[in-house]
């Protein structure tokens, strides 16, 4: 019975734990190895400092369409800034628009507080956020 319990324990522990649960599982968009750090000091990131505010930004080695990070008030969101419901081309950049991303090539919408867009597949690609005083770190 002991055994048996032991078991389930470590079982439920070695399973059951995980640090993130990102789903990045999107056909239309690659998975990339990066890293960026937004210095909210710095004028082209200063809007980052209030809530409902959205920049676009360029890691080296990230997605081609950049990312967009986005303060919901309670921290920060960071997407890919590619369309997710379509593969990439001229017009699947995503556009902000106070808090939403639109898609140019069919007008989807994504809110930037939650990355769904109502009856989409996918909603945008999430990548992880780190907030270090000033600085807001994205990375995959």
């Amino acid at each position: 019975m002991k055994k048996t319990t032991l078991l389930i324990i470590l079982a439920t522990f070695i399973f059951g734990c995980s640090k993130d649960r990102f789903n990045n599982d999107n056909p239309f968009l690659p998975n990339y190895n990066f890293s960026i750090d937004l210095n909210t000091n710095l004028p082209i990131y200063a809007s980052l400092k209030f809530t409902g505010n959205a920049v676009k930004a360029f890691p080296a080695n990230g997605p081609s369409r950049g990312i967009i990070v986005f303060n919901n008030g309670s921290g920060f969101n960071a997407f890919d800034g590619a369309c997710p419901n379509q593969a990439l081309t001229t017009c699947s950049t995503l556009n902000i628009s106070g808090s939403n991303a639109n898609c140019p090539c069919n007008s989807e919408n994504y809110n930037l507080f939650t990355g769904q867009s109502p009856g989409q597949q996918y909603e945008l690609k999430r990548y992880r956020v780190e907030v270090n005083g000033d600085v807001v770190r994205v990375f995959n």
